[in-house]
């Protein structure tokens, strides 16, 4: 018969006795997330919860984490996580091979791409009519250019979207097999992607998945299921985080008449702008670590195996850092924005996503006049652990 290990045990009876500082669920914070978590930064900056274990809100305690991976692993998934879960040194050999994907050469050969999804995504949206802005633009920008960037056929865009939204309220639901079965579904999608290329052999196309296929780890090729990780982080990531980022953009612009202004005259400042934005108002609310030994910070004391959340959207708004968390100041914030994270873990698309984001908002502020929101129906704020909006109406002049 099994039986728990005593750390386990212990670690498990200490779970359930802890008190919560807070709930990440109430509907106080799902209707204003980011003005809980900012609340929660100066209440209580280590803050203990049952859905979200230790939840870390201060910019300083974020950073700790991020630079000493030693302390805090990345390896806080109950699956193959490539290399995200993973931590130096087993870390460094697939990083490197990740990179190579989103180097300066890679980005300059895919921004004539992007740039014609961008442009057609545009001028295909209705003048002068309020239209949704998630469902007829965000999302399928996000879909067609992770799929062009992958190399994969315009058919799986429809299948991609409706795993979206499945995903979504598994993941909102907290339905643990309704999300084992969708990851399952995922992968399929990917693994049908790798036997296509097989079957065709030098005939296939010289794109990012093909060239998965030819890539070596320790000497030997990557396994089918190194490479759907690779993938499902990839894609997962970008989908959600992507989509989230234009609605946040556009939002933004639209309240900010002066912003978009100065932006269609200066479109060379729309890189800075952009992170700034996304500083302000995170497209991804937060990442997980645990703790590999006992260590106290923020002045609570932690056990080995203690899990963490390190909360973005709280962390990039920190006033002992930013001063005030909504003043728009790329040039002051550049260097403490942690939009992409820091340290051995940095995010290594980052250079995809800028680009992707900055060659849509160029093309949409270039392919228009004008840009506002519609009040009726009101922006509804997307649910945790998604961000930025669910519907955004707008209309484009």
């Amino acid at each position: 018969m099994y039986t728990m290990s005593g750390s386990k045990m212990r670690s498990k009876q200490m779970d359930a006795i802890k008190p919560a500082d807070w709930d990440p669920r109430s509907q106080d914070v799902l209707d204003d997330p980011i003005a809980a978590y900012d609340a929660m930064r100066d209440r209580c900056p280590v803050a203990h919860s049952d859905y979200l274990w230790w939840s870390l809100f201060r910019h300083e305690d974020v950073m700790r984490v991020l630079q000493d991976p030693d302390t805090f692993s990345n390896a806080a998934s109950n699956h193959l996580s490539i290399p995200n879960a993973m931590d130096p040194p087993e870390h460094t050999p697939y990083r490197q091979i990740v990179e190579s994907y989103f180097d300066a050469e890679q980005m300059a050969a895919f921004e004539p791409v992007c740039r014609g999804i961008a442009e057609a995504l545009v001028s295909g949206q209705r003048r002068a009519e309020a239209f949704e802005l998630m469902t007829a633009f965000a999302q399928p920008f996000a879909l067609r250019i992770q799929c062009a960037f992958m190399g994969w056929p315009d058919t799986l865009h429809e299948p991609l979207r409706e795993w979206i939204g499945k995903n979504h309220r598994a993941t909102r639901a907290g339905d643990r097999s309704a999300m084992a079965q969708i990851a399952v579904e995922f992968d399929g999608h990917i693994k049908q992607q790798l036997v296509v290329r097989r079957d065709a052999g030098d005939q296939a196309a010289d794109d990012v998945t093909y060239r998965l296929l030819q890539e070596h780890i320790h000497g030997r090729p990557l396994s089918d299921e190194e490479i759907v990780s690779i993938v499902r982080n990839w894609t997962v990531g970008e989908l959600g985080t992507i989509a989230a980022s234009v609605g946040i953009l556009v939002h933004y612009l639209a309240t900010h008449a002066s912003l978009q202004a100065e932006l269609r005259r200066q479109p060379d400042n729309l890189a800075a702008a952009i992170d700034e934005i996304l500083r302000l108002h995170a497209p991804l609310i937060a990442n997980r670590r645990v703790t590999t030994r006992p260590v106290e910070i923020g002045g609570r004391k932690l056990d080995a195996g203690e899990r963490l959340t390190l909360i973005w959207a709280a962390a990039n708004r920190d006033d002992a850092v930013f001063g005030d968390p909504d003043a728009f100041d790329p040039q002051r914030n550049r260097d403490h924005n942690l939009l992409y994270g820091a340290g051995v873990h940095v995010c290594p698309g980052a250079p995809l996503a800028r680009l992707e984001l900055r060659v849509l908002m160029k093309a949409l502020l270039t392919g228009t006049s004008h840009i506002s929101l519609v009040s009726n129906p009101p922006p509804e704020l997307a649910a945790f652990p998604a961000s930025g909006f669910s519907s955004l109406q707008v209309r484009l002049q």
